[in-house]
């Protein structure tokens, strides 16, 4: 491998960028869009879940309760129920997600005995929202029945009478405040670089066929290896910046902790960018043209990376084969660099397996892009 052949093929390959608007608008204005769309568009925080009332009771503590609910922040009031066929037609009609029924003789069974019991009815068409909204609604009835049994406790001296009481004291580590923002962000990164990246190298090779200068760059003395280096250099450099944008977004604008180690960080980021660089290299040499090479490298990074890396599904809640699956995707394991570099601190030594598994796809897909380049014309 000569040095001198490489960098004349990287200032080729550099010019040629600076030459192509595409390239230069995907390169930089694709990484700032998607941190932007993704980072305020996708949250698992749910808030403002709109909640109807059918007060029974009309008392201090039934109002009260309701109050509790308002203040919380996760639910929107939207209006009070009058009878039973008012809550099915209020959740049939979508005016409301859920609907929070307090007995008539709610206050009466309170002050007797200390324990009161509420309904709870939400619509569960959309799952995710039904079953965080139910623990939200979980988290308000439970203090405001703490407090409800402490006055009860004050005025009748003793304790109200519950069976097998239990409490329970949670403690959460890394992501203290359970923001989904946290845990979203840094997986951005990755769906950026494996798209950015990819798609800018599917073009390289591709571009020579379509524009008929293969025929100059086979008859010249560089070889495969030296066409691939010189091809994916201009790009690596590229590809870094843009996860350096990245990463100084997700810090300094989101507020996403950062507790790791910038070297592990930039040495895991760059090997993930050798990866999905190849991988888009490999196809502009097996595809000719332009169009299918960017198609199948689209197809090979934005859904395995989204769907299947752990970014918005947790891979240990999926099916025996499809978590199977997901040990191939390479997205899988700098999704869980960055999240353990980002918000457990984690070193190089914590870290063995996704690295290793990282660098073997890199070794891989160069020995394959470089097989996969032939001198000829056929």
């Amino acid at each position: 491998m000569k040095p001198r052949r490489l960098l004349a093929i990287a200032y080729k390959e550099a010019l040629q960028i600076w030459r192509d608007p595409r390239s230069l608008a995907i390169a930089l204005l694709m990484p700032l869009m998607q941190m932007l769309l993704l980072g305020y568009g996708v949250s698992l925080d749910i808030r403002k879940v709109p909640l109807c009332v059918f007060d029974q009771a009309h008392s201090q503590a039934s109002r009260e309760l309701v109050d509790r609910f308002v203040a919380s922040g996760w639910f929107a009031p939207q209006r009070a129920l009058n009878s039973d066929f008012g809550v099915r037609e209020a959740i049939d009609h979508g005016r409301c997600a859920g609907v929070v029924t307090i007995p008539i003789n709610f206050t009466r069974v309170l002050t007797t005995t200390g324990v009161a019991q509420v309904q709870t009815v939400f619509d569960a068409t959309d799952t995710n929202t039904t079953n965080i909204a139910i623990g939200y609604a979980k988290g308000v009835i439970a203090r405001t029945t703490a407090d409800f049994e402490a006055r009860w406790v004050a005025d009748h001296g003793t304790i109200a009478p519950t069976v097998g009481t239990v409490d329970l004291e949670p403690r959460v580590w890394y992501n203290e405040g359970l923001d989904s923002r946290n845990f979203i962000i840094p997986g951005v990164v990755a769906v950026i670089l494996a798209l950015v990246g990819a798609q800018l190298t599917s073009l390289t090779v591709a571009r020579e066929w379509e524009r008929g200068t293969m025929e100059q760059l086979i008859s010249t003395p560089v070889t495969a290896l030296e066409l691939m280096l010189g091809k994916l250099v201009p790009y690596f450099a590229i590809g870094f910046a843009d996860a350096v944008f990245c990463l100084v977004g997700a810090v300094y604008w989101f507020h996403v902790p950062f507790r790791g180690s910038l070297l592990t960080l930039a040495g895991t980021t760059g090997l993930f960018t050798l990866v999905v660089l190849g991988l888009g290299y490999l196809m502009s040499v097996r595809i000719r043209s332009q169009l299918g090479a960017s198609q199948v490298a689209l197809l090979l990074t934005m859904l395995p990376t989204t769907l299947l890396s752990g970014y918005t599904f947790a891979i240990e809640q999926m099916p025996a084969p499809i978590r199977a699956i997901t040990l191939l995707v390479y997205a899988r394991y700098y999704v869980t660099i960055l999240r353990s570099v980002f918000l457990k601190g984690s070193t190089l030594a914590d870290l063995v397996a996704p690295v290793i598994a990282l660098t073997m796809y890199a070794l891989i897909i160069g020995w394959l892009s470089v097989r996969a380049f032939r001198k000829h014309l056929d």
